[in-house]
């Protein structure tokens, strides 16, 4: 990673975790992250997300699905990588400069595996959206549909049940 992107991801991480400090519980609790990623619009509540990292080396491991990319070792820990996109079935995410690593926070971690996705859109406030009616058939880790002023939709993720999916958790071919 040249010295321009870590200096340009740093000083977001600073300026995110300034605005944090600023804020207040309950807008804290309303703000979400958005991204994008296999062509929809993710928000992640804030205190889920443990770190957004750029893509760092990944090592492959043997014999898993298409959609776990394997291990990678951040600050002397090990995090299993999975392609998000992937895992719901599009097309892998493209590692150019605007994809990520989300790590879950420490409380939700459970098997310390981070989802990559193609782009992060930064921070947003539920009181901006209208919410929308559950889709019976989602999975258990997204939990909320909400609608944005553009008539957007955005799909919410809870990272702890996303790390507890019997599907996300069967890496094993």
């Amino acid at each position: 990673m040249s010295r321009a992107a870590r200096l340009d991801l740093r000083s977001f991480q600073q300026e995110l975790a300034s605005r944090l400090a600023s804020k207040t519980a309950a807008q804290v609790e309303s703000s979400r992250l958005g991204v994008a990623s296999a062509d929809a619009l993710w928000l992640i509540r804030l205190p889920d997300a443990g770190e957004v990292i750029a893509v760092p080396t990944i090592v492959p491991v043997p014999l898993t699905k298409g959609w776990f990319l394997g291990l990678a070792n951040i600050r002397g820990n090990l995090h299993g990588v999975v392609d998000f996109p992937a895992f719901l079935g599009s097309a892998p995410v493209h590692h150019g400069n605007a994809a990520r690593l989300i790590l879950p926070a420490a409380r939700s971690r459970g098997d310390t595996a981070g989802i990559v996705v193609e782009r992060v859109l930064g921070l947003r406030n539920l009181a901006q959206f209208a919410p929308l009616p559950a889709d019976p058939a989602a999975p258990a880790w997204q939990v909320a549909r909400w609608q944005d002023a553009e008539a957007r939709t955005w799909q919410e993720i809870d990272l702890a049940l996303l790390a507890q999916d019997a599907a996300f958790l069967n890496v094993g071919v």
